[in-house]
Formats: C-alpha cells, structure tokens, sequence
C-alpha cells in the first residue's frame, strides 16, 4: 500500500517470501525486479519516502544469528543480498534502523519452531528503508518484545 501526503511518500510493504517453494522463489525474485524501478522513481521524485514492512530478507550476517548455516536459504541468499545493497549503495535509500541502532542481535522475526524466541534465533528482516532526509531524522527507534503477536515483532522508529 502506499499513500502521499504532501511531500511524504509512505509504503506499507510485504516482499513475497521464498522459502516454501523454488516456485515462490522465483515469484520473490520477479517482485523484486518489478519493485526495483519503482524504488528509482521514488528516490528521483524529490519526495520523502518510507517503507516500511516485513522486506523477508536479511542484509547482513550479523541480521541474523545463524548466518552461516542460511548461506544457501531464501531471505539470506547472495542475490536477495545484493538486491539490499543496491538499494543503498547505488539508489541511495536508507536502513533507517541502523542509523540509529548498530547493536547485534537485534531480530524482529523468529521461527515458531524449537525455542528461536526464547533462545533469541532470530532474523531481521522487518525495515524503515527511507530517503537520506527522513533517515536523519530517525532518533528512536524500538523492537517490541514484550509480548508476542506473531512471528514478528513491531518495529518503530520515531523520526522528528
């Protein structure tokens, strides 16, 4: 879903996820071509922007706690990787998130098997991916865990 107000762009967003299937995979990698552009557009509008939402991927090893043994799984694969550092490096979008927060361990989803929440195995890949003018204002920003909804955990970041 996304929504302008005045010069403020805000995006709800759920990126497919491919970890049931090759097939859903493969719809994740289409999704994220066709996204791709969109992202480029809004970057060069000028306009702020703020995605928000579960992306299903997770950037940096330290974004999840067994990063060694997911090398080859959906949401932590070289390509789905390197799709997030476009968007940052090149494109010039913002993990809101870190600007603030550089803590490891820091998960907003966790397997409902075994005892990934209570042992804290966990992945993030719940984002505020923004323009570098929104970015700046990020100065909180929160996982909440005190109680459990889901397999994720609200992110919130508070911007001025």
């Amino acid at each position: 879903m996304e929504c302008d107000f005045g010069d403020l762009t805000v995006i709800s967003l759920y990126c497919p996820s491919g970890s049931s299937s090759e097939e859903r995979q493969i719809a994740k990698f289409r999704f994220m071509e066709a996204f791709l552009p969109h992202l480029q557009q809004l970057k060069e509008s000028g306009r702020e922007v703020v995605i928000c939402g579960d992306w299903n991927i997770a950037h940096q090893e330290r974004d999840l706690k067994n990063w060694k043994g997911n090398k080859k799984n959906s949401g932590f694969l070289p390509e789905e990787r390197a799709w997030l550092t476009h968007l940052f490096e090149q494109i010039g979008l913002v993990d809101a998130f870190r600007e603030v927060d550089q803590r490891d361990e820091q998960y907003t989803w966790w397997s409902n098997r075994g005892q990934a929440w209570a042992k804290n195995v966990g992945w993030r890949i719940d984002y505020h991916i923004t323009t570098p003018g929104i970015a700046a204002n990020a100065h909180a920003v929160a996982i909440y865990k005190d109680e459990r909804f889901s397999d994720h955990a609200p992110l919130t970041i508070d911007y001025s």
